[in-house]
């Protein structure tokens, strides 16, 4: 098209345009790419995804706050509670403000930008990044939803000994100083560790191994070891309270964990199925690996074990879930459950630390081996989205004869362990030093429900 014909044809538009109105032409080309948009989006994965949400924080409360209230002695159970009730409020509102963007927006190798703060732009459009056939809102709401589970975890390890003040301070630092950053490496565009965006570091964790359990297993032992012991830890005996709040707790876990890893296919697709089946098989094999093991060390299975081993499985399966199939799976929780035990029986009385609810223990120690497993029974036959430049799906792990992977697999445990220890560390310092991270001694005897809340969890009339 000749030079003054295009200057010519550019001017009406440009007029148009300034009048607040679309030129034909280009009005045509938004209609026909907002239409393609709206064919590519699918009802039936948007529904899954919803309730894949749902489930999620299911995890979190009543799950996670039934199961971890019944652990904690009777005067500390609302406390225990209220923390992870609190943090469905106070993660939500980061996320909204700041914290969708920084771990999915922009491509850079370690955080995002600020493109999507006060959730900018995310709307019922897909977001073609990540899961083309759902609304941008739906993957947001999902995504917080580990976003607000991962930060409760860690109260395991300091509960009956933090002040609720310290916690929401100390939680509000980690998410934007660890878990924004730890998601945008390993999910999101352009991140150091995404093995199906360029990553530098291909590392697999299908719904949150590196990024959920490690990361808050490993800070959670840092605030065991930064708080200390609780007082007359380990002279007294600091019985779980309520055993059928826990078991409550546990069953919920389980359930909810089905949204947690089947959901991460993003859609309601064949590999949610695969997913779905990993996660059920592990669970049941970690159950059998822990109270076997249990069974055997001291002559009888306990409750508490069994649903210490199904939680154990459940962790180690979650990076792995969307990779292996369901004899690998059965494996990897077999194996879960009886490390997961060492290291919370032998382990952790060696080196006398006080990790109050075993969160590293359970989700340290079990994401690290789920993690490093998946790097070995990752295969392409479940999983085909690495690709080669004729569209046939790559090697993925050892069993597909790339050995390599499970050595890319360490290196993302090993930054997911020390940006755990080292952004944990310097959060307490700056937390202790502004507003002090544990209660009193007196506090403490009394118990978090009265010295932090003014309720208590049981009252008995006379």
């Amino acid at each position: 098209m000749p030079m003054i014909l295009r200057k010519f044809l550019f001017l009406p538009c440009a007029a148009m345009l300034l009048m607040g109105q679309t030129p034909p032409d280009v009005a045509a080309r938004l209609t026909a790419v907002e239409a393609a948009a709206k064919a590519a989006q699918s009802a039936g994965d948007n529904a899954w995804m919803l309730m894949s949400a749902a489930l999620v924080l299911l995890m979190t409360g009543p799950g996670l706050a039934l199961f971890y209230g019944g652990l904690v002695r009777r005067k500390n159970v609302l406390g225990t509670m209220m923390q992870s009730f609190a943090l469905m409020a106070l993660v939500t509102v980061i996320w909204a403000v700041v914290g969708y963007s920084l771990a999915f927006g922009g491509s850079g190798p370690y955080l995002g930008d600020l493109r999507f703060a006060f959730l900018r732009g995310v709307g019922s459009a897909p977001n073609a990044d990540y899961a083309a056939t759902i609304p941008q809102a739906t993957f947001m709401v999902y995504q917080l939803m580990f976003a607000i589970i991962t930060p409760a975890l860690i109260s395991g390890a300091f509960a009956e000994r933090m002040k609720f003040s310290a916690m929401i301070v100390f939680t509000t630092l980690w998410s934007l100083l660890v878990y924004f950053p730890m998601a945008h490496m390993v999910w999101g565009k352009g991140g150091l560790l995404n093995a199906f965006s360029g990553g530098t570091i291909p590392c697999f964790d299908f719904a949150g191994g590196t990024v959920v359990h490690i990361t808050s297993g490993v800070s959670a032992l840092v605030c065991a070891l930064y708080l200390g012991k609780r007082v007359g830890y380990p002279e007294l005996a600091m019985k779980p309270h309520s055993m059928v709040l826990s078991f409550i707790g546990a069953c919920l876990l389980w359930v909810g964990w089905f949204g947690f890893n089947a959901g991460s296919a993003l859609a309601a697709s064949p590999l949610a199925t695969s997913a779905f089946v990993a996660t059920h098989f592990a669970a049941a094999a970690a159950t059998l690996g822990w109270i076997g093991a249990e069974w055997i060390h001291d002559g009888r299975p306990s409750v508490l074990g069994g649903i210490s081993g199904a939680v154990a499985g459940l962790v180690a399966i979650t990076p792995a879930s969307g990779f292996v199939q369901p004899f690998p799976a059965l494996l990897i929780g077999l194996c879960a459950g009886i490390v997961c035990y060492m290291t919370v029986t032998k382990v952790k009385a060696r080196f006398g630390y006080d990790d109050s609810l075993d969160a590293f223990g359970v989700h340290g120690c079990g994401g690290t081996l789920g993690a490093l497993l998946t790097g070995v029974f990752a295969t392409n036959l479940i999983n085909g989205g690495l690709k080669d430049a004729a569209g046939n799906p790559l090697p993925l792990g050892l069993v597909d004869g790339r050995a390599g992977q499970v050595w890319n697999q360490a290196i993302g445990c090993a930054i997911s362990w020390g940006l755990g220890i080292v952004g944990t560390l310097i959060i307490l310092k700056i937390t202790d030093v502004l507003i002090g991270v544990r209660v009193t001694p007196e506090q403490e005897e009394t118990g978090l429900d009265l010295s932090m809340h003014g309720e208590e969890g049981y009252t008995f009339e006379a």
